[in-house]
């Protein structure tokens, strides 16, 4: 591979103990064989008593031992770079719960890397490359699972994910990520241990923390989204810690707005659309001011994927209700409940690397038919203002989602439903104009004690009316000083 020693201190070390060896390991070696980015470096050093290694290191840079009894140090460059993991060859003895943290670990420097390489999860988890010979230790075949692009667990599957039933989530991660298939047997033994990923112990506790479930969710949504759907319904993960979102199978809609199909094939196209090309497309429409991020937030992903949730629950038909077409009123704002329960369970808000704003993900749910139930062209300057110009972040979000969600509607003549995105895009673009970056808000003409002052009247609600009746028509253009402003409040 000829990746070699790039680590300062790492020749110095093979010649100081002539029986060291240096193996980089885990998802670096898999991504470099795969050509992939990667930022977390682990590294297995043989052949080095801790104690010895922890001084020699302490000579190149700082060191934090976080695991003595396992051999694990976290080790720092004097002369910067990213903090490193290094650990002696480890095993391990599940204790047979399943809980992803009930195994007792046996660290020695004598151990053969082949040994660590066992307890490792996947094949082609379990491959490392010798620093100093560029050689590749491969004992269970996981260089010929990536060209195959195959997911298959290290040894027995079923044995495999009993010693830790997260490791179930991090395969259909994986899967995910990086579009492979899953082995067969590996396969099977994930549908029927799913179930015991919502195991608990005698005092009631997970054995698989929802913290490390909600990590395993976002990172599979966002890493390819149509996927997600498809893994997590058909191994059961979703009705396993999401079931809520199984009840959009099925769930019809007018087909006349929805050709698309049902709740379920619609949101699967929605949260489509903010992956790759079509949301690349959709930022570039955006005026600079909003700052549109490269790639969608995790807060949009969890939003969309949740905008129609409450479908199911608030489905009206002609046969059953007597309405004139299938309806759903109110599911925006009681899709906002649920999606907050959803949320609030997985621990969304602390996912490391994707975390997301559950109170915006709510608020954007809860006003996705913002321009859909009424006409664009009837919206007040001051709806436009409120709800996509004076919060940018929770503005573009929004017009994202109206995006994301128009996009997925297909009306039967073929054609997505877009034109309400195009149309607030125009709304809000001329209301930006003549605006500079850092201006985000007009200011407002007068203030309510102005208003009190030259009106003459108390404080009460028809202040807060005379505010939006005098800011709508400064939006619009119809004023722009203050003398204007007390003269139309006058003839109100």
């Amino acid at each position: 591979m000829k990746h070699g020693l790039k680590f300062s201190w790492a020749k110095p070390l093979l010649r100081a103990y002539p029986d060291a060896q240096i193996f980089l390991v885990g998802g670096m070696v898999r991504d470099i064989l795969l050509r992939r980015p990667s930022k977390d470096v682990d590294l297995v050093v043989r052949g080095v008593p801790l104690e010895d290694l922890i001084s020699f290191l302490e000579t190149y840079g700082s060191v934090d031992v976080v695991g003595k009894t396992f051999g694990v140090i976290k080790f720092a460059p004097q002369k910067g770079g990213a903090q490193i993991d290094i650990a002696l060859p480890r095993t391990e003895v599940p204790g047979g719960t399943g809980a992803y943290r009930d195994v007792e670990v046996y660290a020695a420097h004598t151990l053969p890397i082949e040994k660590d390489l066992a307890r490792r999860d996947f094949t082609i988890n379990a491959i490392a490359l010798d620093l100093a010979t560029d050689k590749l230790i491969d004992p269970f075949g996981g260089r010929a699972d990536l060209r195959a692009k195959k997911l298959r667990a290290v040894g027995k599957p079923a044995e495999r994910f009993q010693e830790d039933y997260t490791r179930i989530l991090r395969g259909l991660r994986f899967a995910c990520q990086l579009n492979f298939a899953i082995e067969p047997k590996t396969a099977a033994a994930m549908k029927k241990l799913m179930p015991r990923v919502n195991d608990v112990t005698k005092n009631g506790e997970r054995l698989v923390p929802y913290e490390l479930v909600g990590r395993e969710f976002m990172k599979s949504l966002i890493a390819n989204p149509a996927r997600f759907m498809e893994l997590w319904d058909k191994f059961g993960a979703f009705a396993t810690v999401a079931p809520e979102l199984l009840t959009m199978h099925k769930c019809p809609q007018p087909k006349n707005y929805h050709s698309e199909g049902d709740v379920w094939k619609h949101t699967v196209v929605a949260v489509s659309n903010l992956h790759g090309t079509p949301y690349r497309r959709f930022i570039k429409l955006l005026p600079r001011i909003y700052k549109a991020p490269l790639k969608a937030t995790p807060t949009q992903y969890i939003a969309t994927l949740l905008h129609d949730v409450a479908k199911p629950l608030t489905i009206q038909t002609p046969k059953k209700d007597g309405v004139d077409r299938i309806r759903f009123t109110g599911h925006d704002v009681v899709g906002g409940r649920v999606g907050r329960q959803i949320m609030e369970r997985l621990k969304l808000s602390s996912v490391e690397g994707c975390n997301v704003d559950v109170d915006l993900a709510v608020w954007l749910i809860d006003h996705h038919l913002l321009a859909v139930q009424a006409d664009v062209a009837d919206l007040k300057e001051t709806t436009i203002e409120k709800y996509f110009v004076r919060d940018l972040n929770a503005g573009r979000e929004l017009l994202t989602m109206l995006f994301s969600d128009g996009s997925a509607t297909i009306p039967s003549a073929g054609f997505p439903k877009k034109k309400h995105v195009h149309a607030v895009l125009a709304r809000v673009k001329k209301l930006l104009r003549g605006r500079g970056p850092m201006q985000k808000v007009i200011e407002p003409l007068l203030d309510g004690t102005e208003i009190m002052s030259a009106l003459k009247i108390a404080p009460g609600p028809r202040v807060g009316e005379l505010l939006e009746l005098l800011r709508e028509a400064q939006l619009s253009g119809k004023l722009s000083t203050k003398l204007q402003a007390i003269d139309f409040l006058k003839k109100q």
